[in-house]
């Protein structure tokens, strides 16, 4: 029976890994980050999130962003450090090993320190960030109530002025653009989830609680909503529109739907 070499065929012992890793060691990483920047580069400034068609949504979009940066800056020191050790010792002579060290008590408190900082900014910035976003004005433009039912929603201005689910046809709920909007949400029976992606907002309708947030869209245009929490057999039927248009039209609206209207 021929004896297979299994040195030649299979490169075994530190020659044989040092020659694997410094040939195409450095080509996993390489290809790693390619691929991520392929992913990314159909939509490299908003990182696949909506940029927030209103004020609060554009301060949870800006936190986003940031995070991604400084996670960005993250991965290139470390797999930048990861790629040079690659490279710098991968086709070293001899059996590769270096130097031993049992510690390096000022490089051990730089790699403590930092992620104690970065974890800190973060949280520091996130509080900021949601305390911003949850602020509930005390003289809006507009005072809104958003009740949850099954299956439907209800949304009432001023004057009793009812927007509401029937069937099939959604409700649309329309809002003034750059002015603020005080909601009350509410549920009529279980819970449900008050959710606009376009908003990068979502609230909960508890029944037996009142909510309240505001909402001060920046964007014209029409936005799609939804609950976001399973709450009976057609949940999946809970969806509305958010149609925002300029003061004038909105006034013009309102003023055509009539005192106790249902649109």
């Amino acid at each position: 029976m021929k004896k297979l070499n299994y040195r030649r065929d299979t490169p075994s012992g530190p020659g044989g890994r040092r020659r694997l890793l410094g040939r195409a060691g450095w080509r996993t990483p390489v290809a790693l980050g390619g691929a991520a920047l392929a992913l990314s580069a159909c939509n490299v400034t908003d990182f696949g999130m909506h940029t927030g068609a209103t004020s609060q949504g554009s301060d949870i979009f800006h936190l986003y962003q940031t995070f991604i940066y400084m996670a960005m800056g993250v991965a290139i020191v470390t797999f930048g450090a990861l790629l040079y050790v690659l490279l710098r010792y991968g086709r070293r002579k001899g059996d590769g090993v270096p130097r031993q060290r049992h510690s390096n008590v000022k490089i051990e408190i730089v790699y403590t320190v930092i992620p104690a900082i970065i974890v800190a900014v973060i949280f520091f910035m996130t509080v900021g960030t949601e305390n911003k976003v949850d602020a509930v004005s005390h003289n809006p433009s507009l005072n809104l109530t958003v009740t949850g039912f099954q299956w439907g929603w209800r949304f009432t201005y001023p004057d009793g002025v009812s927007v509401v689910s029937q069937g099939t046809n959604y409700p649309q709920m329309v809002l003034p653009e750059g002015e603020t909007t005080k909601v009350k949400l509410v549920s009529q029976d279980v819970v449900h989830g008050f959710y606009v992606p376009a908003f990068n907002f979502s609230r909960y309708a508890l029944p037996g609680v009142t909510n309240y947030f505001d909402l001060t869209p920046n964007k014209l245009g029409t936005f799609i909503g939804r609950c976001s929490q399973l709450c009976g057999l057609y949940h999946a039927e809970m969806l509305f529109s958010v149609r925002v248009v300029t003061p004038a039209q909105f006034n013009a609206w309102l003023s055509s739907q009539g005192k106790g209207a249902t649109a």
